[in-house]
């Protein structure tokens, strides 16, 4: 076990602060992998404060001789477990990763098993609907967002205003020291990539790897943030009304896609659509989450089917839950959108700002009208300090940054991963797949080799290097040839998670 007293490059935050290694035993829920727990100031400015404990899996490499080191990972959310994401590591990552790397993760600081943020599920339950029509409906938000954060900073304790990226890339830099690595090789996904980014700021000369795969862009306003979401959202449902047009097997082939979606969309503004599997009523909202949650993976499929049943047809094959927040059960709810507030400025001043920024959103996004995500967030944002502003990124490391996104993103768009490149400066290099969804690694062989080379070699590909779909090229790494199948990402950087699991 490698004590942080081992690691000479630990700074004197990180060695004043964190005392000991992890000490790993089996996970009592998956005993393949172990786990630890990591002890870190809750705030990093009094390293002599209170702690908070952040949970830690790993699954070793399977090759000993081969190792290379520890290769950290992180799912996004904001509220994805890392933890989860090394139990889940056999299906996730090549078999030459799993060779050359310990595969560790982490629950970042106010997520899952690291003092989640919570609060009462009663007082989470008279939370008005996300979308606001009028400058009441701001008034309400304003009042109730008072009482839902003070209800939460009392139920999660003083945790509850230190979550920002800043906090959990300083935390990753305890976690490198722990782990007995003078630099960091790091693999984050979506929301992860922010806490990336921060750690590429903070830490510089401590990198040796960042592959950060469908990026945030930090450097966005609220009506930055909004518009580019919104157009993202509708150029994936463009890809998805395309495929349906040209393929048989789309349940909605031969009609008018766009029409269907339109009716819908009116039907639940009012009020006139009802969620066929549960009865519940569905709002304009909700149907618009289809649109962003049915191209993560993408799963046109399951979206057509969707689309089609809520018109009156036939069931899909897997019927996904009703999206979108709605009441949780049980005494407490989850608040990882607090995480998201810490790092980005969602505040308007009044509605008639709110209903200008809307509009331009509809403009821009005639069929799907604005994005889910943000939407969902930013009144919860209200009465809530953003302690990371959004900033340009500044990297004065020498390692090169390997950044990754499909062109069609419905989440993360492309721009975002160009825009954080450029801002990083001529180390980092963007590579593009041509392809559709969330999460570019493992959907086809190009740009999983060029990751994997990355962190095996710290070798970039030149930049403007694109990946095609399907690309037949020969395996770089010549390790087994698998095609893995890919599920839908559902978990996105703002996915409605509530509840506590």
């Amino acid at each position: 076990m490698a004590t942080l007293s081992s690691v000479s490059t630990a700074n004197a935050e990180t060695r004043e602060a964190v005392t000991g290694g992890i000490a790993w035993a089996p996970c009592e829920e998956e005993p393949s992998a172990e786990c630890g727990k990591l002890t870190v100031p809750i705030d990093w400015s009094k390293p002599d404060g209170p702690t908070v404990d952040i949970a830690v899996a790993r699954r070793k490499a399977t090759d000993p001789a081969a190792r290379i080191g520890s290769l950290v990972i992180n799912p996004g959310g904001p509220g994805g477990s890392g933890v989860e994401a090394v139990y889940g590591a056999p299906g996730s990552y090549t078999e030459e990763l799993q060779r050359r790397f310990d595969i560790v993760g982490f629950d970042p600081r106010g997520v899952g098993r690291s003092n989640p943020l919570i609060c009462s599920a009663s007082v989470y339950n008279q939370m008005p609907h996300t979308v606001m029509r009028s400058q009441a409906d701001f008034d309400a938000w304003n009042a109730f967002t008072k009482k839902l954060h003070q209800d939460c900073r009392e139920r999660t304790g003083p945790l509850y205003d230190h979550v920002d990226s800043v906090d959990v890339a300083r935390d990753m830099d305890a976690l490198r020291a722990a782990l007995g690595e003078e630099k960091l090789t790091y693999y984050g996904i979506s929301y992860g990539t922010l806490m990336g980014q921060m750690y590429a700021e903070l830490f510089p000369d401590r990198v040796r790897a960042l592959a950060l795969d469908s990026n945030m862009d930090h450097s966005l306003g609220v009506a930055g943030f909004l518009t580019t979401e919104a157009i993202a959202v509708e150029d994936a449902f463009d890809q998805f009304v395309g495929w349906c047009e040209q393929d048989p097997s789309c349940v909605l082939h031969g009609k008018d896609i766009r029409a269907i979606w339109k009716d819908l969309l009116a039907k639940a503004r009012r009020g006139e659509l009802v969620y066929p599997s549960t009865g519940q009523k569905m709002t304009e909202l909700q149907v618009i989450y289809n649109a962003a949650l049915g191209n993560e993976g993408p799963d046109w499929r399951t979206l057509s089917q969707t689309i089609n049943w809520l018109a009156g047809g036939e069931p899909p094959d897997w019927v996904p839950p009703l999206p979108g927040r709605g009441p949780v059960e049980g005494d407490v709810a989850y608040l990882p959108t607090a995480i998201l507030c810490q790092d980005y400025n969602l505040k308007v001043r009044n509605y008639a700002e709110y209903a200008a920024l809307m509009a331009v959103n509809s403009k821009l996004a005639p069929d799907t009208r604005y994005h889910p995500y943000p939407t969902d967030d930013m009144p919860i944002c209200m009465n809530y300090p953003t302690t990371n502003p959004p900033h340009r990124l500044k990297y004065t490391g020498d390692a090169p940054l390997l950044l990754g996104n499909s062109l069609h993103d419905p989440a993360t768009p492309w721009i975002w991963s160009a825009n954080a490149a450029r801002q990083l400066g001529p180390k980092a290099v963007l590579l593009t797949y041509e392809g559709w969804g969330h999460r570019i690694y493992g959907k086809d062989k190009c740009q999983t080799d060029i990751i994997d080379e990355y962190l095996i070699s710290v070798k970039v590909p030149p930049h403007g290097t694109r990946c095609a779909v399907g690309t037949p090229e020969e395996n770089t790494l010549k390790r087994d040839s698998q095609s893995h199948k890919w599920p839908t990402d559902r978990l996105s950087w703002g996915g409605p998670v509530t509840a506590l699991r």
